[in-house]
């Protein structure tokens, strides 16, 4: 057997963003449209390290199979080690035959980024020009690369509780980013006055509140992934019009809107399958002044739509490595 591995490298040269933005519009209209089979995916806990292993199979028609391992160990840090691992294994559609290996952390940041993006370029006003990121971890660098991909901003404001992450996220970003990075010290600050915000942390309690929100404010909140988790209060889930990227996954995963939803504050029935605006049975944006909020708990038709487009291309452009089983 010949297994094709591809690196972080290969995967961001042979998907760069803005095609991966475009990836992410056909995955989640093929998910909407019921064009792939994903199930719901198993959560299996590590309570000794803290930690979380996802399990996230899917078969996407005309486009590729596989399913991806990815971890979430909180503590990792402490050890110098990222906190998100994974693999994500493509398979042939027609034989069964295992056919490559991705980097399944980059896999996950890569296209979540894009995923943002996608929602962003359909939900956000066309006038936007500051964008907000909270979280300066390896998916806010890729929220922020996204947001500067499909809006000209002038700013993207940058908060996380460490103030050397945001010194590094800047160092590292800027030459990749036409918008002005610019770190604050405080979430409040960073969130006045943006157009669009993306929030990317692991947070148990609200770092978004509801009550700064200006009208025509459009969200992306893809940290939490549990139902105990919000990173979002229950004030914004309130004020804002709702698309996800699964409303199954949303109901069962997405604690901002599980919480804000046993509060009586929003209804599973009123969110809206992202993938049907992109299908074009369902409006984005309908007003100016109208706030969008976008939550997604990340669904395997984009580690595969992802994965698989990065290898057709890379094989073309003779990336990656290979070796035998």
């Amino acid at each position: 057997m010949q297994l094709t591995l591809l690196s972080a490298e290969d995967i961001r040269t042979a998907l760069p963003m803005g095609d991966a933005i475009e990836a992410m519009k056909d995955a989640f209209a093929a998910f909407s449209s019921g064009r792939a089979v994903v199930p719901l995916r198993p959560v299996i806990p590590v309570p000794p390290a803290e930690g979380t292993l996802l399990v996230k199979p899917a078969y996407v028609e005309g486009t590729g199979l596989g399913a991806k391992l990815v971890s979430f160990f909180p503590r990792n840090p402490r050890q110098g080690k990222p906190t998100i691992h994974g693999l994500v294994v493509l398979v042939d559609p027609e034989t069964g035959e295992p056919t490559a290996l991705c980097d399944g952390a980059f896999v996950t940041s890569w296209r979540t980024g894009a995923a943002s993006g996608a929602a962003t370029d359909v939900l956000a006003r066309p006038d936007t020009k500051v964008g907000a990121v909270l979280g300066c971890g390896a998916q806010g660098r890729t929220q922020a690369l996204a947001l500067d991909t499909v809006r000209p901003l002038e700013a993207i404001r940058l908060y996380d509780p460490s103030a050397e992450r945001r010194v590094d996220f800047v160092e590292e970003m800027q030459p990749q980013i036409g918008a002005r990075l610019a770190p604050v010290s405080a979430a409040p600050e960073a969130v006045e006055g943006a157009d669009v915000i993306c929030i990317a942390t692991t947070s148990s309690t609200p770092v978004l509140e509801g009550r700064r929100l200006n009208p025509g404010t459009h969200v992306n909140g893809i940290g939490s992934f549990t139902a105990e988790m919000q990173e979002i209060d229950t004030a914004a889930v309130a004020r804002s019009r709702v698309f996800v990227d699964s409303l199954e996954s949303a109901r069962a995963e997405a604690g901002d809107l599980v919480i804000a939803a046993r509060q009586g504050e929003t209804r599973p029935e009123d969110w809206t399958e992202i993938g049907t605006v992109f299908e074009g049975q369902a409006p984005g944006r309908r007003s100016p002044t109208e706030i969008t909020l976008f939550k997604s708990v990340g669904v395997a038709v984009q580690d595969i739509v992802a994965g698989a487009l990065a290898l057709e291309r890379a094989r073309a452009r003779g990336l990656g490595s290979t070796v035998e089983l």
